[in-house]
């Protein structure tokens, strides 16, 4: 069983490294995939190119068993939508794997809006990492829906190569990619928010410095 955990990664820092280090210790998981996307289909587009973000990537995972960078949204061209990432996982290691798509709880409750979000729904299951004590899903419909869906036991994602839901409580740090990316437009070190590797890399392809950013602590 593998899971997916795609985003900008624009920079890549601890609020995304340490729920996925929950993910990994907490359920039967082989690897986490971190699949940076291309081209931003919910939110601004990137300030670093589709390059430098993998390389950021590489940098953070680099030395954690588990941990596996992926390039597949940055090598096709258009928006990328997770369904497009899924089919081609699916081609990659067949329709018997078990995959987890790791999402926030912010990013599911949006789950009706996202590019052919119940075929999403059938070839992997859901992970949602939200932080301890966090509200369930308000929405009345969307509920309804994932209710018959829901899984308890972690090993039953094991069972079946997708189509189940399981909520799990992650540690949420209050991280930022748009704090970072404005800390270093100012002159500040955003240092302890990120892995060494990943500022070291920063400073030296002189990102963000000219950047005139503001600050969305709602930023993944």
């Amino acid at each position: 069983m593998i899971g997916i955990f795609g985003g900008t990664f624009d920079p890549i820092h601890f609020g995304h490294l340490r729920p996925a280090l929950d993910m990994l210790q907490g359920l039967p998981l082989q690897e986490i995939r971190f699949v940076p996307l291309r081209t931003a289909v919910h939110r601004m587009q990137p300030v670093a190119t589709a390059a430098q973000r993998l390389a950021m990537v590489r940098a953070a995972v680099e030395g954690q068993p588990g941990f596996v960078a992926d390039p597949c949204e940055l090598q096709r061209t258009g928006s990328s939508y997770s369904y497009d990432t899924l089919v081609s996982l699916r081609a990659q290691f067949g329709p018997q794997l078990p995959i987890c798509l790791l999402t926030g709880l912010d990013a599911f409750a949006e789950l009706p809006t996202w590019y052919r979000w119940e075929d999403i729904a059938g070839m992997a299951h859901l992970v949602i990492m939200r932080r301890p004590g966090a509200d369930a899903v308000t929405d009345p419909e969307l509920r309804r829906w994932m209710e018959p869906r829901l899984a308890t036991d972690p090993a039953a994602l094991a069972q079946v190569p997708g189509g189940l839901i399981l909520c799990r409580d992650v540690t949420q740090l209050d991280i930022s990619a748009t704090a970072i990316r404005s800390q270093v437009a100012q002159g500040l070190s955003p240092r302890f928010l990120l892995p060494a590797s990943v500022l070291a890399f920063i400073e030296r392809e002189g990102l963000y410095r000219l950047q005139a950013l503001t600050i969305d602590l709602n930023d993944p």
